[in-house]
């Protein structure tokens, strides 16, 4: 079967692990209507909070991932929050064209969030660029994770049942 596209096997990653501490970080928090820098800390309050990692906006994974969640209304579980390397002006465009309005997105440029929590990929043709791989940490108020989920290759898309009875248990 010729997918039109060829399926690429990640290397094996030393990502943050169920039961270990969250890394801490504070990046531009896009949503709506405006940005602005947000540590992480500031969103445990309204716990359980889902880091979703993601592929540059608009593209096939980010755009899949993001409806998956929107239809499934995870805003009314959980704080649900993306990071992608997309600046917050490729994020204001996904919020609007995608009816994510609900859910706002941590800009990352510089992948760092993704290289501490240990889900960074090489852009294939691309010297020296990166994107952090499909990627869900549920954490619980103090920041620790309940449950993770990291792609092993791409294109693959995470058990969203199994995040939503992991939401669910916190």
């Amino acid at each position: 079967m010729d997918l039109g596209f060829d399926v690429v096997e990640f290397e094996t990653t030393d990502h943050v692990a169920d039961g270990e501490q969250a890394p801490e970080f504070t990046r531009p928090l896009v949503g709506d209507e405006y940005w602005e820098d947000v540590p992480l800390a500031d969103l445990l309050d309204e716990s359980p909070v889902v880091l979703v990692f993601h592929p540059m906006d608009g593209s096939f994974p980010a755009t899949y991932v993001w409806n998956e969640i929107r239809e499934r209304e995870w805003h009314e579980s959980a704080t649900v929050v993306g990071i992608s390397i997309s600046t917050p002006y490729a994020h204001k465009r996904l919020i609007e064209s995608e009816g994510l309005e609900d859910y706002r997105l941590f800009s990352d440029p510089s992948n760092e969030i993704a290289r501490e929590y240990g889900v960074t990929h090489d852009l294939d043709g691309m010297a020296g660029i990166e994107e952090p791989r499909p990627a869900v940490f549920v954490l619980d108020g103090e920041g620790i994770v309940e449950d993770a989920w990291v792609a092993e290759e791409w294109p693959e898309f995470p058990d969203y049942d199994e995040i939503e009875d992991a939401i669910a248990s916190l």
